[in-house]
């Protein structure tokens, strides 16, 4: 008898090589803990990518899920349900204004399209986009994505875009003054995620939005990695202070169900209209039932939590020989290496199970569960401290 292949080995035979071949094959989790088909631990200081905001195995999003599950599935937007209303009013609370509308889609690329037409629905053209930015996959979504290694083989993309260094708030000026009849929109992340956790500097949001409001531009804030409390605060833009025209989030927002959100306010109420814009699972009862329980629970004290933790953990790896700089706040961290070996501290962390990211070679990003336990931390960090010390 043949013996059975693995997860891994069955990959190459069934998926789409995007991603490469995984070199292990999970089955299941608990908290911030997962397990591979072989019966073996990791500790996840990732998270799916920040997505699995409540770890895994979350027993209040598991009841809500598998209840509405039974209850109702799918109705598309041609009927309204419960539980993309409660998401919906539950954000707008989080944004503090009640003239705000929520347009619910399945993954951030799709959040920031709806971004992208929203600024074309201005009549205007000209969207300025950050240079090394990351905003999706998607047409639209990578257009904005200041990454030309991304872009290369898709072009031609959407017009209309132009980058400027992020956090250059004079450049960006000048760029707006070029044309501002004609400039639509201002996008930017408060943490670029994908090019190693880059944190707008301070200031910097603040100087953009009072840009936005001298010229009458969409300012665009991409909450997608970042929300959620990620950084210890539901949006990050709060740290400034500022009300963003659009607010594009998906990651957390479904601890591990695939949801989106872009939210409207200002400048951008009213632009999309019927007609103008729909996703057939946009708003699935399912995913927003799992949204309704992260709502819930990411409340101040979590947000404390959070803070708390993140403090911790860049109290520790500031220990490491190897590590440079920590960026980033609450628990989206990049670890600032002064050698390139973020990609084998990342294999090695696999041997020792930990599963780690490096969005450069450089650069280690940690986004674990934001429910991640002190004893999950305490163990994670000493290995990982292990690792570094052995690649130093």
């Amino acid at each position: 008898m043949n013996k059975p292949q693995s997860l891994t080995q069955r990959w190459s035979e069934t998926v789409v090589d995007t991603y490469g071949i995984p070199s292990i094959g999970l089955v299941s989790g608990q908290g911030a803990t997962l397990n591979d088909e072989q019966g073996k631990s990791y500790i996840d200081l990732l998270a799916g990518i920040a997505v699995n905001s409540l770890g895994y195995g979350n027993e209040h999003v598991a009841q809500a899920v598998s209840h509405q599950a039974r209850t109702l599935a799918h109705t598309s937007n041609l009927f309204a349900t419960q539980p993309v209303l409660d998401a919906g009013a539950k954000l707008i609370e989080r944004v503090g204004d009640d003239s705000a509308r929520v347009f619910f889609c399945n993954s951030g690329a799709e959040s920031n399209e709806a971004a992208f037409k929203l600024a074309r629905l201005t009549g205007r053209r000209r969207i300025l986009a950050a240079e090394h930015g990351f905003h999706g996959r998607t047409m639209g979504a990578l257009a904005l994505t200041g990454q030309p290694d991304k872009q290369r083989s898709f072009r031609p993309l959407p017009g209309g875009v132009e980058f400027y260094p992020f956090g250059d708030v004079e450049y960006l000026r000048q760029l707006v003054e070029q044309d501002p009849q004609d400039t639509a929109a201002i996008i930017l992340e408060p943490i670029q995620g994908e090019t190693g956790v880059i944190p707008a500097p301070a200031g910097f949001m603040k100087k953009v939005s009072e840009l936005c409001d001298e010229y009458g531009v969409l300012l665009i804030v991409d909450e997608v990695q970042t929300g959620v409390g990620r950084t210890g605060t539901f949006f990050a833009h709060e740290v400034e202070g500022i009300q963003p025209d659009v607010i594009t989030m998906a990651k957390g927002l479904g601890a591990g169900l695939p949801i989106g959100a872009t939210i409207t306010r200002g400048r951008a109420k009213g632009l999309f209209g019927p007609g103008s814009h729909g996703t057939t699972f946009g708003g699935n009862p399912v995913a927003c039932a799992a949204a309704n329980v992260v709502l819930d629970t990411v409340n101040a004290e979590f947000l404390a939590g959070v803070t708390r933790k993140g403090d911790y953990v860049r109290q520790e790896c500031e220990k490491y020989s190897i590590v440079d700089r920590v960026r980033g706040r609450g628990l989206m961290l990049g670890l600032v290496l002064s050698a390139p070996v973020a990609k084998q501290a990342v294999r090695d962390g696999l041997e020792h199970g930990l599963i780690l990211n490096a969005p450069n070679e450089n650069v280690l990003r940690l986004t674990p569960p934001l429910v991640i336990s002190q004893h999950e931390l305490d163990t994670a960090l000493s290995t990982l401290g292990t690792i570094l010390e052995e690649l130093a």
